[in-house]
C-alpha cells in the first residue's frame, strides 16, 4: 500500500483506544516481516513495496531472491485486501468497534494458523506460510487504510518519517503528532529486532506465536467509549 494514497483522515475520538491498538499491530508487522524475510526466502509479507523491488532485482538476475515467493505474497495480500473490502460492506452501519475487533480477531486466527504450520513443518510449507501471512496483512492494511488514522499505517514508515522531518520545528513546522510518529517507528523497530532474534535463535514458530498473542490482546482490549463510537461509514 502506498502511504501517499491514504485518504483524508477521519476524526478519531479523543478517548479512542485505536492508536494504541494500531501501535501493537505495528510491532507485529516487524515480527511478520522478520519471519518472512529471514525465514521464508527474502520475501516480505507486510511490506509490498519491498516485494515489487525484489521482483525487479530478480528480473535483473540478482541472486538470492525469489520471484515466486514475492508474487505469492503480492497475490495473497491483494486477496486479503479484497476480503477487507467485503467485510467493510458487511459491517456497514454498525459500530466501528465491532468492525475493527472482527478484523483483529480474523488476523489473529490467520496468524495462529501460520504458527501451527511453522511448528508442525519447520523448514517446510514455505509458500503456504507466505500466503497466510500476506493474506492477514492485506486484510489489516485495507482496514487500516479505511480507518485513516494519521501516521499509523502499521506496515510502512516512509511518509511517517517524511512528516516527522518536513513538519518539524527545524523545518519551520509545528511538529504535529510527534509522539505518535516516534511511537510508530519505535514499534516497528522493536518488532523487527525481537522478531529477528527469535527467528535466528528459535525458528519461525515462536515469533509467529508472539505475534498471534499480541494481535489477540489488541482485539480483546480494544474499546470505544459509547459516547464517542463512530459507525463504519464515518470511520
Amino acid at each position: 500500500m502506498s502511504e501517499a494514497s491514504v485518504p483524508p483522515a477521519a476524526p478519531v475520538p479523543r478517548r479512542s483506544a485505536l492508536p494504541a491498538a494500531l501501535t501493537v499491530l505495528t510491532v507485529v508487522s516487524g515480527f511478520v516481516d522478520a519471519v518472512s524475510y529471514l525465514g521464508l526466502g527474502r520475501v516480505f509479507a507486510a511490506n509490498m513495496t519491498g516485494n515489487v523491488i525484489i521482483i525487479g532485482f530478480a528480473a535483473a538476475g540478482a541472486p538470492g531472491f525469489s520471484v515466486l515467493g514475492s508474487v505469492t505474497s503480492l497475490g495473497a495480500f491483494l486477496a486479503g485486501a479484497v476480503c477487507a473490502g467485503r467485510l467493510t460492506g458487511v459491517f456497514a452501519g454498525r459500530a466501528r468497534a465491532t468492525w475493527v475487533r472482527s478484523v483483529f480477531v480474523t488476523e489473529a486466527v490467520l496468524l495462529a494458523v501460520a504458527t501451527a504450520v511453522a511448528f508442525a513443518w519447520p523448514g517446510g510449507a514455505t509458500y503456504a506460510l507466505i500466503a497466510v501471512l500476506a493474506w492477514a496483512m492485506g486484510l489489516r492494511n485495507a482496514t487500516v487504510r479505511k480507518l485513516a488514522v494519521p501516521d499509523m499505517t502499521t506496515t510502512v514508515l516512509t511518509m511517517t518519517l517524511t512528516g516527522f522531518a518536513s513538519e518539524s520545528s527545524l523545518a519551520g513546522g509545528t511538529a504535529p503528532r510527534t509522539g505518535r510518529r516516534i511511537a510508530s517507528v519505535v514499534a516497528m523497530l522493536a518488532g523487527a529486532t525481537l522478531g529477528a532474534l527469535l527467528v535466528l535463535h528459535h525458528g519461525l514458530g515462536w515469533p509467529l506465536l508472539v505475534g498471534t498473542l499480541l494481535v489477540a490482546a489488541a482485539a480483546a482490549g480494544y474499546r470505544e467509549p459509547a459516547s464517542d463510537a463512530d459507525d463504519i461509514r464515518s470511520a
